[in-house]
């Protein structure tokens, strides 16, 4: 196979390379731009430079201006307090039937987060040997409305999981869910390809087609804030930022 001066070029990029947030530029930024493709260099690293620097408030925030709804699910928290963001892989199942959640690590794409819809919280249906399948095959993280165990691991893995619940049991590897379909959860309709993002207050799910604009508006509301944080620093009260004096 031949090397051609694209690939080296591609090769000798830093993908580590971030932009400070004021100067941030996110124009024709897309989804897709979530992962370098070779070609999205700085739509990748712009993006990245914002969503490592910004927060699940800030975001659901973002979502509210536009779309009047915060995206968030409240039932489910985050389990180890990890920050993560991706496109959702959903799955839906019975909580007797774990071998679906092993199916989803093995269809879903590197990059993606697994989001399951189970039926009830009565047996779990991930915990540290999903983790560590799903790390592996190079999923980002997994959230569960429904219940994870092994918590004891899980607490000290690097692999982001949010849960609606915990318990030590669990069902059988059934494997008879359906795989990356859409699903309601408390009236949230959640479509395979959304945007997840997750951090220590909580979950936001973002529809596929409003992604770039609420990036945007994400972007406005991290500056905004780090202005509020100024004029708090230089001698100001927060009633007297947003008008209250």
């Amino acid at each position: 196979m031949s090397i051609s001066p694209k690939d080296v070029l591609n090769k000798n990029k830093n993908l580590n390379k971030r932009f400070d947030v004021e100067k941030i530029n996110l124009d024709d930024v897309t989804i897709d731009d979530l992962k370098f493709n070779g070609k999205n260099y700085e739509k990748f690293i712009n993006l990245q430079s914002l969503l490592e620097n910004i927060s699940a408030c800030q975001i659901a925030d973002a979502y509210y201006a536009i779309s009047k709804r915060s995206g968030t699910i409240q039932k489910i928290k985050p389990v180890n307090y990890h920050k993560v963001w991706g496109k959702i892989f959903t799955a839906e199942t019975t909580s007797d039937d774990w071998g679906t959640s092993a199916l989803a690590i093995d269809n879903a794409d590197e990059g993606d987060v697994l989001f399951f819809k189970v039926d009830s919280e009565d047996k779990a249906i991930w915990g540290e040997l999903a983790s560590s399948s799903a790390s592996d095959n190079g999923i980002k993280a997994t959230v569960i409305y429904g219940s994870a165990r092994d918590l004891d691991a899980l607490l000290f893995m690097d692999y982001p999981v949010f849960a609606s619940n915990s318990c030590p049991n669990a069902g059988s590897a059934l494997g008879l869910g359906s795989l990356n379909q859409p699903i309601d959860v408390e009236g949230t309709l959640i479509n395979p390809g959304d945007f997840f993002f997750g951090d220590e207050s909580g979950i936001v799910v973002i529809p596929q087609e409003l992604f770039a604009q609420v990036m945007s508006q994400a972007l406005l509301v991290k500056i905004k804030e780090a202005g509020i944080i100024k004029d708090i620093s230089s001698g100001k009260t927060l009633a007297e930022i947003v008008g209250l004096k």
